[in-house]
């Protein structure tokens, strides 16, 4: 240790003290003691929160085994079903579920990054045991029945998108999509065990969503299934902000210092506005698509992501649902205020209070949802000579309403507008 560090120390640890901090002493200890306390219950507090978030969210290895023990016995089938089982070439590694029936694991696939999805249905016994976690495939798997045809099948998926996406031109092109899909070996036929996985599959409306649009730029694309576990690729970053605060320390940290530090660590002015050109595209791309409208019901910044190019992907799905199904949800249902015609968290309805019924048109549509993420996401740090023209465009946007006389012509107006005014700054840039 050099000399001057040494004398450093002897004076920290051997001088003594002053008489007036002499006097103070127990006073300082007890307040110190105090203060490593509070820090050391805070800290347990927050491990023991994490550890038991983890434990209940998080059964990975539940689906794994269910999902293998189903495929090995023959009730279901899948293109990923040998990697997963048998390869062991797909690996679930980092859990990033928010919800214990529907679990989100980051994984590799041939050293490929990719994200596996898949549900589990029943509670967890108090006996905690792996094997109490075991679906009846009888429920789960129960369509179709041995001995239906392959022209019986394709009527069951026929009714069944009829039913969840509306009266569509192109549906058939769809079931076509879907048997395509089904048939794993390509041997031109559908087995039971293929046709019950994309059965249980359908009913998953992110599934549902990710095939009717796996054309479309904005689209997790679909990589593989087993079962109902499915396999998407992975979005670089999967929330709009980079820091999300744990709900059980929300109340602990300022909505202020998480807002600040979210845009300290937000990229680049530039880089936000390419990220809001792609999701102002996947607006357009869910709006009178081939087969049909789609609404956004959570515009959640941590539904919406991008890839390392800062090219917008929705890495979640699971929020977005027809316009068939929400009219369907609304369509006599009875009401007393408009909270009562909610689908989802914010695809809201009028309440007509005469007759105590819902009104089946969502007033707020999808444009001005985005358009609220994006007041707090491409605002801050815009360059000055934009900030007054981009508010003023935000501000119309946010005040757009869902009504069929405005749907069409003053939405593709404002849409166009405010991608016309960011394509400007940044086209014939590093960024464009």
């Amino acid at each position: 240790m050099p000399r001057a560090l040494r004398r450093l120390v002897h004076l920290v640890l051997f001088c003594p003290l002053s008489k007036g901090l002499q006097s103070r002493l127990p006073v300082i200890k007890v307040k110190y003691l105090l203060l490593a306390w509070l820090a050391i219950l805070i800290t347990s507090w927050v491990i023991y929160m994490q550890y038991a978030s983890y434990s209940e969210l998080c059964r990975g290895h539940v689906c794994h085994m269910v999902i293998c023990d189903h495929y090995k016995r023959g009730i279901i089938s899948g293109s990923s079903c040998k990697a997963l089982c048998d390869q062991k070439t797909l690996k679930l590694q980092r859990c990033m579920s928010t919800s214990s029936t529907h679990q989100v694991y980051s994984g590799l696939w041939k050293e490929r990054p990719v994200v596996i999805k898949c549900g589990i249905e029943e509670p967890m016994k108090s006996d905690g045991a792996p094997d109490s976690m075991l679906r009846q495939e009888i429920n789960l798997f129960d369509k179709p029945t041995r001995g239906t045809s392959m022209d019986e099948f394709k009527e069951m998926l026929h009714r069944f998108l009829k039913s969840n996406l509306g009266e569509q031109p192109s549906l058939n092109t769809l079931v076509e999509r879907i048997i395509t899909l089904a048939d794993v070996n390509q041997d031109g036929k559908v087995s039971l065990a293929e046709a019950k996985s994309v059965w249980a599959l359908l009913q998953i409306n992110e599934f549902l969503l990710m095939v009717a649009l796996q054309e479309k730029e904005h689209t997790p694309k679909l990589l593989g299934f087993c079962g109902d576990l499915y396999v998407t690729e992975r979005v670089g970053h999967s929330s709009l902000y980079r820091l999300e605060v744990p709900s059980y320390l929300q109340a602990l940290v300022p909505e202020a210092l998480s807002s600040s530090l979210n845009h300290w660590l937000a990229p680049a002015w530039p880089r936000r506005a390419r990220i809001t050109i792609g999701m102002l595209e996947f607006v357009e791309e869910v709006f009178h698509g081939a087969y049909g409208s789609f609404l956004i019901c959570d515009a959640s910044p941590r539904h919406v992501g991008y890839n390392a190019k800062y090219d917008c992907k929705m890495a979640n799905l699971r929020n977005v649902a027809s316009e068939a199904v929400v009219r369907g949800f609304l369509k006599g249902r009875r009401c007393e205020t408009n909270a009562d015609c909610t689908y989802g968290r914010d695809c809201t309805a009028t309440c007509d209070r005469l007759v105590k019924q819902c009104n089946t048109e969502v007033v707020q549509p999808n444009l001005a949802k985005v358009c609220m993420l994006l007041q707090d996401f491409l605002l801050f740090g815009a360059p000055s000579e934009l900030h007054g023209d981009l508010e003023k465009q935000l501000r119309t946007c946010v005040t757009l309403s869902g009504l069929a006389s405005q749907m069409e012509v003053h939405h593709s107006l404002v849409l166009n507008n405010l991608k016309t005014l960011l394509w400007k700054k940044i086209s014939n840039t590093q960024y464009s």
